[in-house]
């Protein structure tokens, strides 16, 4: 596993393998969310952002943001969880990438700003 997903798994207390779907969803879900490249900028300097992306599959955001709250909550996560997951990715993609393309990043999908 890598540093990220070690980090967010202690964090939220969360078994690794659930800790790196959950960042692959949040991932998966803002690429489906926005067309800003500042996106796909965090997924390539964030190590471990890719693998995470990969674990999730692919899967669909039909329902927007419900339908990532059912994903995440489907692999057991509650809301606080929920929140270190996104909270500590931030944290971690800030030190790998400038903090002004990740904020830019998580700007372009308004449905994000209440869990991060």
């Amino acid at each position: 596993m890598s540093e990220l997903t070690d980090r967010i798994s202690a964090a939220a207390s969360l078994t690794p393998e659930a800790a790196e779907q959950a960042i692959g969803n949040i991932l998966a879900f803002l690429r489906s969310e926005s067309d800003d490249p500042s996106v796909e900028t965090v997924i390539a300097g964030t190590p471990g952002a890719s693998d995470a992306l990969r674990s999730a599959g692919d899967p669909e955001f039909g329902g927007g943001i419900m339908a990532l709250g059912g994903k995440l909550m489907g692999l057991g996560l509650d809301m606080g969880q929920i929140r270190t997951v996104g909270e500590e990715f931030v944290a971690f993609a800030k030190l790998h990438t400038d903090e002004a393309t990740v904020t830019r990043a998580l700007g372009s999908v308004p449905a994000l700003a209440p869990f991060v």
